[in-house]
């Protein structure tokens, strides 16, 4: 069985929430989950980040059931692309869409098995025994700036281009998806955020909310959030967490909060 849980919030200071989130079990038994976080005026982020997650949804719900894992990630990417294609098509044919995008980390699974694909600068962590692994690689200015040695760790925290991204979804015709596969243990946790969390709170922060004795799986999720909040609250906060229980196969329990 896999436990599932997704929270998400406007924050502190913006009006809109542009983060879409979706969690849960397809018709065919795979678990999905799906943090996007768009980004455009005048709305256009909600609508780009939306528009990604009911695309992927939506494809991935007429996969059937009974592949790999390897196979669901192949099902996963070309979603993902579909969702690319439409998002930028849309932004190219109306002009309040300019430049509309959104970033989209994604994992689908089969049982334990799963993959988790890509695109910008929300993450994902797989939670082993107190143990906390960055899944993803940002694509952002910051990291490429970190990975050069043209800034510090602590630098990049405050850098005032910390938003900014060198990959998103539905900002051009053709965007390469990064790809990674995953197992899951029973006992361990996935957490897929946007950087309203992560921007915010520390991985010593995360370890400990997740390590905790006694929590439900929504109260860690909460946990997380206000954590966020705590720090500022200055980004919208989008967080979506599994925790692998000892059967894989037996079914799947949700909390929408």
């Amino acid at each position: 069985m896999m436990n599932c849980v997704y929270v998400s919030d406007v924050g502190r200071v913006r009006s809109v929430n542009e983060d879409s989130t979706w969690v849960g079990r397809l018709d065919s038994g795979y678990t999905l989950a799906i943090v996007a976080d768009g980004m455009g005026g005048h709305q256009a982020g909600d609508i780009a980040s939306r528009m990604a997650v009911d695309i992927i949804t939506e494809d991935l719900g007429e996969v059937p059931a009974g592949l790999s894992a390897e196979a669901c990630g192949e099902e996963l990417k070309k979603a993902i692309l579909h969702a690319n294609e439409a998002v930028f098509c849309k932004a190219t044919e109306h002009v309040e869409y300019h430049s509309m995008g959104t970033t989209v980390v994604a994992g689908i699974f089969t049982g334990r098995d799963g993959v988790i694909a890509h695109i910008g600068d929300s993450r994902a962590y797989h939670f082993r025994q107190g143990q906390l692994v960055q899944l993803t690689d940002d694509h952002s200015l910051v990291n490429e700036l970190l990975k050069n040695k043209q800034i510090s760790e602590e630098e990049a925290t405050v850098h005032p281009h910390r938003n900014v991204v060198t990959r998103a979804l539905g900002t051009d015709e053709r965007v390469e998806v990064d790809m990674n596969r995953v197992s899951l243990e029973p006992g361990d946790m996935l957490l897929l955020c946007s950087d309203g969390l992560s921007n915010y709170v520390t991985p010593e922060q995360m370890i400990l909310t997740l390590g905790s004795d006694g929590l439900e799986l929504n109260d860690r999720a909460d946990r997380l959030l206000q954590l966020a909040l705590n720090a500022g609250g200055d980004d919208n906060i989008s967080v979506a967490l599994l925790e692998q229980q000892e059967d894989a196969g037996s079914g799947i329990k949700e909390w929408n909060s």
